[in-house]
């Protein structure tokens, strides 16, 4: 509720999130109010931590003054983000939301890294822990807030498609658990003597840097290239078909060049007995409207399609079915019959999936080539091997 209650107060137009505008404003107060909340939970924890000389708290307190960094990254990120784009960049500069989700990940791993050497050295090194209902109350007072942040952040997240604030959200969480776990070390100092702090730290840290690699790899893949989301490319595939005189879509790849900016290209085919300036505008209209409909940049190749020649639809069903004799998902693509007389030429694309490794796709072509020739004696497969960029369902 009072999530929402900010979201109204300082976002306006808050339900046109496809505006770059929009999408910073959320950006901005998500950063700023894990600015604020970390800044406060780290200056009572690190007063908290030193009065009872405590270096679980005290580094759970430099937990959130990490996060605090965290958040200053995340403002800057969306505030670079938004740069429009130039001729160094064209296609602009959204890719540094993850470049700045991937740097808060690399903060959290160093925070661990140098919390485990600490609490290694209160375990060489023990001190007494001094219980305090304070100090217990406040840290619970700390994870109320962390929950609260991490809600915060996931809604943002989630709402504009953030991995920034997402990240920050899943870092919120380990907060909760590393805090909970100091809470727990607190409360049993009161009947333990060896020294449970520094065991406690141990945890923590470790929890931390889990938190910090796991955090890396979801903010890697985008930048990495990843596959795009599988309802989006449905979609994509759906309202292509919807144009008449598209009867088929292939060779779909996506370019992530940030939340708000991605690139498309697909080949879309189009009977070939189409007049070439119908084809022309079907193509043209498909273009410009998907693009404004979902928010991307589409570019359609056109591929003609025999519908006429029955042999050329009967041989390529025949295809068809001996590939799915195989024990893979292979489809095929531009297919065409070349050559007169008996001796034929079957020209055609095989999309292979990527489990089929480089150095094993002349194997398997020629496996094809095979099966075709026994049940074609007379027919010649020239096979293309393509890959599928695009996760379809």
């Amino acid at each position: 509720m009072f999530s929402n209650l900010l979201i109204r107060i300082f976002v306006k137009d808050k339900e046109n999130i496809k505006d770059k505008n929009v999408r910073q404003a959320y950006g901005y107060l998500g950063g700023i109010v894990g600015i604020a909340a970390n800044a406060l939970l780290f200056t009572v924890k690190l007063i908290i931590g030193l009065a009872i000389n405590s270096i679980a708290v005290m580094a759970d307190s430099f937990n959130n003054l990490s996060d605090a960094a965290s958040s200053i990254i995340t403002l800057v990120g969306f505030k670079i983000t938004n740069k429009p784009a130039d001729r160094e960049h064209p296609f602009g500069h959204g890719r540094i939301e993850y470049i700045s989700a991937l740097i808060v990940s690399f903060m959290v791993i160093l925070v661990g890294f140098e919390f485990i050497k600490s609490s290694i050295e209160r375990i060489l090194h023990p001190e007494a822990v001094k219980f305090e209902w304070l100090t217990l109350i406040i840290l619970l007072f700390s994870i109320g807030v962390k929950v609260w942040l991490s809600i915060f952040n996931r809604t943002i997240g989630k709402r504009i498609g953030s991995k920034a604030m997402e990240a920050s959200a899943l870092d919120s969480i380990s907060d909760v658990i590393s805090t909970s776990v100091v809470v727990f070390s607190l409360i049993v100092s009161r009947w333990v003597a060896f020294p449970i702090d520094g065991y406690i730290g141990v945890a923590v840290a470790l929890f931390i840097m889990y938190s910090g690699v796991s955090l890396t790899k979801e903010t890697l893949n985008p930048l990495l290239g990843e596959a795009p989301e599988a309802e989006f490319v449905d979609e994509i595939i759906k309202r292509i078909l919807s144009y008449e005189g598209i009867i088929g879509v292939h060779d779909i790849i996506v370019h992530n060049y940030g939340p708000t900016n991605t690139v498309v290209s697909l080949h879309a085919e189009i009977p070939s007995c189409t007049d070439i300036m119908v084809a022309h505008d079907i193509i043209d209209d498909a273009e410009k409207e998907i693009s404004q409909e979902m928010n991307m940049h589409l570019v359609i190749h056109m591929d003609p399609i025999n519908t006429n020649d029955k042999v050329v639809q009967k041989t390529q069903e025949e295809v068809i079915e001996i590939l799915n004799e195989f024990s893979m998902d292979l489809s095929i693509h531009d297919f065409r019959i070349v050559g007169d007389g008996e001796h034929k030429n079957l020209i055609f694309d095989m999309v292979v999936p990527h489990e089929v490794l480089d150095k094993d796709e002349n194997e398997l072509v020629e496996s094809v080539k095979s099966a075709i020739k026994h049940k074609h004696p007379r027919y010649e497969a020239i096979i293309t091997v393509d890959r599928s960029y695009a996760i379809l369902r």
